[in-house]
């Protein structure tokens, strides 16, 4: 009889879950597709992969894919540069979010949702447009910018021939691009904030910069440390269309503009060598995985409910 009334539970529990199910299922589809089958590609980098061979038939060669990788100066030159770029990003990228999310919340008028959508429009534009647009300014002979220095006398700059320009350039696009997405994620956590806390500040004769530093700051540290700590968990990975379509993927620019991502591609299309580029894969996840272990260590030390688990 229990047996009976546990299985009209159950089944009576499913039919009540199964719109809640079924809403999930498309989720729980690429959950499966795009994130445990590709598991079993983990063997690749131990692999001389070949097509013909197939998965399981190709010869296992144990770590001479990492020797490889981990020996060709390309490679430290490329996570040199995506090492950098990542820090440069995380950091101006929290700093510049912040004072942005704090402008707008002390505007605190019926034009900050235009504000905001016109902040938020890089995020939706393709670094393939982007590419064209910044050819458009930096272009030798008839980009905008040499045109405005040439009519000042100057000389026109070869953006695309020196690589020391480009360790500005793409700093500066990549907080461009992400500038919005930041700002409204720190905006939304100012406007949690109550506002009796500013109203006790401002009677105890706290002045703006006193009540953001030891009101607003504080009470967005959380949220500061947890989108921090993804980001460190990227920080081994780059945007491919960045640093491949804006740079115009040129060999002169290698040296600043290389980087793993990048790397990764055109060994497949050069060397069509799959097992290298699973290496260089496996090597940015678990470079990623490492650090965000690390990073949410140390702020749970710092301030036990900062850290994301």
């Amino acid at each position: 009889m229990n047996k009976t009334k546990k299985k009209n539970r159950a089944l009576s529990d499913l039919k009540r879950s199964l719109p809640f199910l079924l809403l999930a299922l498309p989720g729980f589809i690429v959950l499966v597709v795009f994130r445990l089958i590709p598991l079993f590609g983990m063997v690749l980098p131990f692999k001389d992969y070949k097509p013909a061979k197939g998965f399981f038939g190709s010869e296992w060669v144990g770590l001479r894919n990492f020797k490889f990788l981990f020996g060709n100066e390309d490679v430290q030159i490329a996570t040199r540069n995506t090492i950098f770029y990542n820090l440069v990003g995380i950091v101006t990228g929290i700093i510049v979010g912040v004072l942005i999310a704090l402008l707008l919340y002390e505007l605190a008028n019926k034009y900050v949702k235009i504000y905001q959508t016109i902040l938020y429009l890089p995020h939706f534009i393709s670094f393939v447009v982007v590419a064209f647009i910044v050819k458009g300014i930096l272009d030798l002979n008839y980009g905008v910018l040499n045109n405005v220095i040439e009519y000042f006398g100057g000389q026109p700059i070869e953006w695309y021939a020196e690589p020391k320009y480009w360790y500005w350039i793409i700093p500066i696009l990549s907080v461009w691009k992400g500038l919005g997405s930041n700002a409204v994620m720190y905006y939304a956590a100012l406007i949690g904030i109550s506002p009796e806390l500013y109203e006790s500040a401002r009677i105890d004769g706290a002045g703006k910069l006193q009540q953001v530093w030891h009101i607003s700051i504080p009470m967005i540290k959380n949220v500061i440390i947890i989108l921090f700590i993804l980001s460190i968990g990227k920080v081994m990975h780059a945007d491919l269309s960045l640093y491949y379509n804006v740079p115009l993927d040129l060999g002169q620019l290698y040296d600043a503009t290389d980087v793993l991502d990048t790397y990764v591609l055109r060994a497949l299309k050069t060397l069509g060598n799959i097992g290298m580029s699973s290496a260089a894969a496996l090597y940015q996840a678990i470079v990623g995985f490492i650090l965000v272990i690390i990073s949410n260590t140390i702020a749970k030390k710092v301030d036990p409910e900062s850290g994301m688990f």
